[in-house]
């Protein structure tokens, strides 16, 4: 059990019925009145961000999340299935826990899952990764002035903004977590 009065930052505790991290947090003691915790909390399984207070010495369970490697396998309609690296057993997910990181991740791909009470809830892709430019218009020599990007759709169907001078066929490196272009690989 954790109190409200020890919380700091990356804290990830079970409250309301769900797991929650402690995104930011502040001791308040006003004037007149009780002192008070006044805390912004992100629900991990949903995404969802609350702004709370809290008596100081409330207290909670403090969760513990697991992570674990996986590597992508294959899809099969809507299940992703992943393997764990060390037990080569196949967990299936479905695409509600996967949506955020498959437009990143290609068969082979690792990537980490995270579990809570050994149920997984999430999936994150590696910060970089590189993947071929399957579709893009040509750049034309001299055609700076109007725009210097333009759009691409990337081996994984996933479709971002790329510099004039990247081709069809091209490995480019892109950043996870923005969804930017970085670099060509």
């Amino acid at each position: 059990m954790i109190t409200a009065g020890d919380f700091k930052k990356g804290i990830t505790i079970e409250w309301d019925g769900g797991v929650w991290n402690i995104v930011d947090f502040q001791h308040v003691k006003p004037g007149k009145g009780a002192a008070f915790v006044r805390t912004k909390i992100k629900n991990v399984m949903t995404g969802a961000v609350v702004e709370r207070s809290f008596n100081p010495t409330d207290k909670m369970p403090k969760a513990i999340i697991e992570t674990k490697e996986m590597q992508y396998v294959y899809n099969d309609g809507d299940l992703y299935y992943f393997m764990d690296v060390e037990t080569y057993e196949q967990l299936p997910l479905s695409k509600d826990q996967v949506e955020d990181a498959i437009p990143f991740v290609k068969e082979g791909t690792n990537v980490t899952v995270r579990f809570f009470k050994g149920s997984a809830f999430s999936v994150e892709a590696p910060n970089f990764v590189v993947l071929e430019v399957t579709d893009t218009e040509p750049g034309f020599a001299g055609d700076t002035a109007s725009n210097t990007y333009k759009p691409a759709t990337l081996e994984t169907g996933f479709s971002l903004q790329v510099p004039l001078f990247i081709n069809t066929g091209d490995k480019i490196q892109i950043d996870t977590r923005s969804g930017e272009y970085l670099k060509r690989a």
